[in-house]
Parts: C-alpha cells; structure tokens; sequence
C-alpha cells in the first residue's frame, strides 16, 4: 500500500483531472441535445407525434447523465478542498456519501478519470468500504445519483412535458390550439345573460365614480422600472427532469434612504459660498471684504 501523502496527492491530480473532464463532457451534452431538440421540433410541425414521443426519450437520457455529471463534479470539487481530511485510515463522515457515491457511479459513467478517482479512493479506504457502497447503496450513496442513475423508462408526463417545452421554444402549435380558443378565455355561467342584466352591468360600470378610479389605481402594480433599483441579482434555476418550470420567489426589498440624503432632499444641508448656489454679485462682494477689513 502506497503511502498516505502519495495517495492524496494522486488523488488530487484525478480530481481535478475528473472536474475538467465532467465539464467538457457537459459542454458536449448540451451541443448535441440543442440539435436533438430542433429536430424534435421538426417532427412536432410535421405532425408526427408518435416518432417525436419514441425520439425525445433519448433527450430525456442526455439530460439526466448530465445532471448526474453535475452531481458527480460537485462531489469532485468537495473532495479536492477537503483532502486534508482524508489523511486518517477511516472515512470522514462529512465525505462519506461524496466518497461512497463516486465508488458507487464511476463505472456507470464514460469518464476514464472517474474510474481513476474510485480505483484510488478503494486503495484508500479498503474494499470493505467499496463493498459496502456497491452491494449496499440505499443510506450510503446519494438518493438524486441512484434515482438519476436507475434505468426506468420515462414517465408519460415528463415526455408530453418535454414536447411542450420544445414546441413552446421553437414556436411550434403544438398540442394543436382551435382557431377560435384563446388561452385568456374563461367559460361563465352566464354564456348567454338576459338583457336585464346588460342593462345592470352597464350601469354598475357608468356609475363607477372617480374615488373607485383612484383606489383602482393605487391597488394597480406598478411597473418593474419603477422606483429605485435593487443592486442585488438572484439567477433563476436551470429547469431539471425533476422540475421543467423551476420559479425563484424573492420578496420585495425595502430600501430606505440614509440620512443624509433624506436631510438633503428636504434642504437640511445648505453649501456655503458659491459652490452649487448662485454667484454673488459685486455689491454683496464689497460687504464681505469690508466686513473682513474689521
């Protein structure tokens, strides 16, 4: 068995060598899923929907490695900046499920440099501890990398999702929308009302007097422009196989001027002289020399 500091610093090499991989390996996915995608919605205008539900799983595959390479990267990168943990015999238990996860994945991946990592990280911790990972998976590896690893067809709603996602994206009619049916359209009731009741409902909105308007008008929201703006930025989340429409939820920031610019909106600081006032004329100009002379 090779010396510990030796094997860390192996190990340290298959890490990042394994981060620079997982990332181009991303970068790759994520090129042909693009083509994957226009293609699809090639097959959603030409109206074959069957060959588009067969083809999109394999878009819904390419995503789901890449989000596992993801996960994978992320677990890469917490080892590699707690490597001086991992100087003891026995597992830390904070990089137990990063360890046990990547000994778990690495040979269900085309990643040579993964396989390196577990191939170090058994010499390191023993075959036990491999075994235990492998065989044992439930409470020792990550549940998002064996859900995401687990070979299952996709869902029915995850594809029409997909599909509608794509045809959304591409500005494709699909599912196909009548050429009266408008999305804002809300059936009533009262499909058909009375006469009377046109009458009712003219008056009622004549009769609005200009007190309604202005409570109508103070409760109306205003433009996103509108007041001063926040220096702060929140990215909304990438969509997932888990989550195709993720929204990120910010409450509204109460910013309250300082002081000293509530003080100088309401004229408390005045400037002395003529900086940002008036120029004193040549009466006001004798004054003051004369008042010096005293």
């Amino acid at each position: 068995m090779a010396p510990s500091s030796t094997l860390i610093a192996k190990l340290k090499v298959q890490l990042k060598l394994s981060i620079a991989r997982l990332r181009m390996v991303q970068q790759k996915d994520e090129a042909v899923s693009k083509q994957q995608r226009r293609a699809m919605s090639n097959l959603l205008e030409t109206g074959k929907i069957e060959s588009a539900k067969i083809r999109v799983e394999n878009i819904i595959r390419s995503d789901i490695t890449t989000e596992v390479h993801e996960i994978l990267e992320l677990y890469c990168e917490l080892l590699l900046a707690r490597t001086g943990l991992m100087e003891s015999p026995t597992c830390d238990a904070g990089l137990e499920e990063a360890v046990k996860s990547l000994i778990y994945a690495a040979p269900r991946t085309d990643v040579k440099e993964l396989q390196n990592v577990r191939a170090l990280l058994v010499e390191k911790y023993g075959k036990e501890f491999a075994l235990q990972a492998q065989n044992e998976p439930e409470g020792n590896v990550s549940d998002k990398v064996l859900r995401k690893l687990a070979i299952t067809s996709p869902r029915e709603e995850l594809v029409v999702g997909y599909l509608e996602e794509i045809a959304r994206t591409y500005g494709v009619n699909w599912p196909p929308k009548s050429p009266g049916e408008s999305p804002d359209f809300e059936d009533d009731d009262d499909d058909n009302p009375s006469g009377e009741q046109l009458q009712k409902e003219s008056e009622a909105s004549i009769g609005v007097n200009e007190k309604e308007k202005a409570e109508q008008l103070s409760r109306a929201t205003p433009p996103r422009n509108f007041g001063p703006s926040s220096p702060l930025r929140v990215n909304p989340p990438s969509p997932s196989t888990d989550n195709l429409h993720p929204r990120v939820r910010v409450g509204t920031l109460d910013l309250k001027p300082q002081k000293k610019t509530e003080t100088a909106g309401k004229g408390g600081t005045q400037s002395k002289g003529p900086v940002g006032g008036t120029i004193p004329d040549v009466d006001e100009l004798a004054q003051r020399f004369a008042a010096l002379k005293k």
